[in-house]
């Protein structure tokens, strides 16, 4: 069984940055690709960004590419999203999950947390 906590959400004007951290616990949590969904008001939930358990292979969705970047510290057992030049279609309930594969990560993940509010202001 793997825990996942959300922090490092807030508000934001429009051009500025967050970052948000994803806490993992559990057995063999290092070994699980990780990943970040967000769900902005009234839409579906969509893929944001994932990183592989050994950080050598990175994804991300266009609307994100090279304003967000996702890094983990395995060390820590923590995933990190960097986000810049936020807008703000941005805004959103920012979640994190786990799974054995970036494909699992972005198909279904088997662990997930609560999510944290992002909120971007024009």
């Amino acid at each position: 069984q793997v825990q996942v906590v959300e922090s490092g959400g807030g508000s934001v004007q429009a051009g500025g940055s967050l970052r948000l951290s994803c806490a993992a616990s559990g057995r063999a949590v290092r070994r699980y690709a990780m990943g970040w969904f967000r769900q902005p008001p009234g839409k579906e939930r969509e893929f944001v960004a994932a990183i592989s358990w050994t950080a050598g292979i990175t994804a991300y969705s266009d609307s994100v590419k090279g304003r967000f970047t996702v890094s983990r510290d395995n060390a820590k057992n923590t995933v990190y999203l960097q986000m810049n030049s936020l807008k703000p279609e941005d805004t959103a309930v920012y979640s994190c999950n786990a799974a054995n594969s970036i494909a699992a990560v972005r198909v279904r993940g088997d662990y997930w947390g609560q999510g944290t509010q992002v909120t971007v202001s024009s």
